[in-house]
């Protein structure tokens, strides 16, 4: 995968500059990647398949693309709310979260440089624990209780 152009301006994420080889192509592989492995696993497979379609699926997989491009390249492509539709599912749980992190982590170690792979894993953990509180919340259940899963939680 070849590095973006050089930027207007320099991305900087968590104090250090972006890696030039992580660009569009490598987010497009990295989400498609996924949900690919997603959508064959046994645990998070039927939980997908109940909330998207199967005509769908490229919708969603080009907005994933776009929130990652958002969510790591700055660009202002994603329109969307991401915490609602999780909250629309009743049986979503702590289970569920470390086994998306677990097959999101083994893609991105897959496709990425290692300092790449970090972004998005950084990433990854700070939504799910973003999510699970708002889960919580939502279902009246105490929010306090809900701990971040650490990087050496997930495998």
């Amino acid at each position: 995968m070849r590095g973006r152009p050089a930027p207007d301006r320099t991305i900087v994420i968590d104090g250090k500059p972006l890696p030039e080889v992580l660009d569009e192509a490598m987010i497009h592989a990295v989400v498609h990647g996924f949900y690919d492995g997603i959508r064959k696993d046994a645990l998070l497979g039927p939980i997908f398949d109940g909330a998207i379609a199967p005509e769908e699926w490229p919708v969603h997989l080009a907005k994933m693309c776009d929130f990652w491009s958002a969510t790591l390249l700055r660009t202002d492509r994603y329109e969307g709310r991401p915490l609602p539709p999780h909250l629309a599912i009743p049986e979503l749980g702590e289970q569920h979260f470390r086994r998306w992190l677990t097959l999101f982590r083994a893609t991105v170690e897959r496709l990425c440089p290692p300092e790449v792979a970090d972004l998005f894993l950084d990433r990854a953990l700070r939504i799910a624990h973003s999510f699970r509180l708002a889960i919580a919340f939502s279902r009246g259940e105490d929010s306090l209780a809900v701990t971040p899963i650490s990087r050496d939680a997930i495998s």
